[in-house]
């Protein structure tokens, strides 16, 4: 199998915990999750993946950068001196491999998130022309 490729745009949003509603219901804490979730799963859909017994999922997490970082008047398009080289803040890329992860599941790229047995995850800034979300790129774990 080649390498299949899926670009998800939106804002990635990490899987956290869950709280007890009552009755037996559990909910996602971060409300991020879900829509994140959907389009993952949606741009998942529509990729045709055969069935593997092991599986490789690299990812590169595309963050925005906060206004913060960047530079005011007319040198509003440059980076300050300090700004820093990766977000090395909320969320935690951990949390954001689980929330994909369980959503590339959704979508069909594998039957079950314990298939995943190689793992490569990146959280970089985008440019401030460029959306966030999400470069994942699907393998054969033993290529």
């Amino acid at each position: 199998m080649k390498c299949l490729e899926i670009r998800v745009n939106g804002l990635p949003a990490p899987q956290g915990s869950k709280r007890h509603v009552g009755g037996g219901v559990m909910v996602e804490s971060s409300k991020k999750v879900k829509p994140w979730r959907t389009a993952v799963a949606a741009a998942t859909e529509k990729v045709d993946f055969p069935e593997l017994p092991y599986v490789r999922v690299s990812v590169w997490f595309f963050m925005p950068r906060p206004k913060s970082h960047f530079r005011t008047g007319r040198f509003s398009h440059l980076l300050k001196a300090g700004a820093p080289l990766y977000p090395g803040k909320y969320p935690d890329l951990d949390k954001l491999c689980r929330s994909t992860l369980d959503a590339l599941r959704m979508g069909g790229a594998y039957r079950d998130d314990a298939q995943v047995v190689k793992l490569h995850a990146w959280k970089l800034f985008v440019d401030q022309d460029e959306e966030p979300g999400a470069l994942i790129r699907i393998s054969d774990a033993e290529l």
